[in-house]
């Protein structure tokens, strides 16, 4: 009994070892191509439309009641303190730092990333990906490099609106609910927040962006199974994907706002 379930475990820590190889090569193959190939252009906008543009609805929605919802909940503290006038900054730190980047890669990983892995690995079960490569067509410049570089450079801006859309959400509440300065609410934030705030939180997406669309690719060209295969497929990916963007914010939060 024992042995088996040591047995297992190694099976089991084996595999997860040659799924982080393989996600390793993967993940070479594709910078190499991006330096060694022409970059199609044309591909990486469709991609950035469909990352970002189309996913902009939700991030404004997203954004706009986290704000509202730290401000609510801070008031009800803050005012025992009489520090009202520090609840801009709070909401301001908070989106810009942590929440915004992170909701915004959540957000985006349920909507896109999913949706990668589901394209990606239809295309795979249904041969075409085969016929592209039959074809003599490299499948990381055709493929991969457009969607991985799309979530690079997109999710920035997006998490820039989700950022600025937070903060008027918060604004709202405090200036229009709780009938609070709002001198004291515009003040405060240009106090305390940094563009080095700012310039974090964007940091961050990238790195979030990275991360759901190269894990999206990678599970994707990896789906077997058919139809039950491109589901299991986009469940894992967005598992995944979820669970890296949470603990890389916390190095990345380490790295970037730690005090000399």
């Amino acid at each position: 009994m024992i042995i088996r379930m040591i047995n297992n475990i190694g099976e089991k820590f084996i595999q997860l070892c040659d799924t982080f190889g393989e996600y390793g090569e993967f993940i070479f193959k594709t910078f190499f191509t991006l330096f060694t190939r022409r970059l199609k252009v044309e591909k990486l906008s469709v991609q950035m439309e469909m990352i970002g543009v189309d996913s902009f609805v939700i991030s404004a929605l997203t954004g706009v009641f986290a704000g509202a919802v730290i401000t609510l909940q801070t008031y009800y503290g803050f005012t025992q303190f009489g520090s009202e006038n520090m609840i801009g900054p709070v909401v301001a730190l908070t989106l810009t730092r942590e929440l915004g980047p992170v909701l915004t890669g959540l957000m985006v990983t349920g909507r896109s990333g999913s949706g990668i892995t589901a394209e990606i690995g239809t295309m795979r079960i249904t041969e075409q990906i085969d016929a592209l490569e039959t074809l003599n067509i490299n499948i990381f410049q055709y493929l991969m490099i457009p969607r991985i570089l799309a979530g690079i450079i997109i999710l920035p801006f997006l998490t820039m609106f989700t950022m600025a859309i937070g903060i008027w959400g918060g604004y709202l509440v405090y200036v229009y609910y709780f009938d609070l300065n709002a001198v004291d609410y515009v003040d405060g934030i240009k106090n305390f927040l940094e563009v080095s705030d700012i310039r974090g939180g964007l940091i961050k997406s990238s790195v979030f962006g990275f991360i759901l669309t190269s894990i999206g690719s990678f599970v994707g060209n990896k789906t077997r199974g058919g139809a039950k295969g491109v589901g299991i497929s986009t469940t894992t990916a967005v598992v995944i994907s979820s669970i890296l963007i949470l603990v890389s914010n916390y190095f990345l939060a380490m790295l970037l706002f730690e005090k000399a």
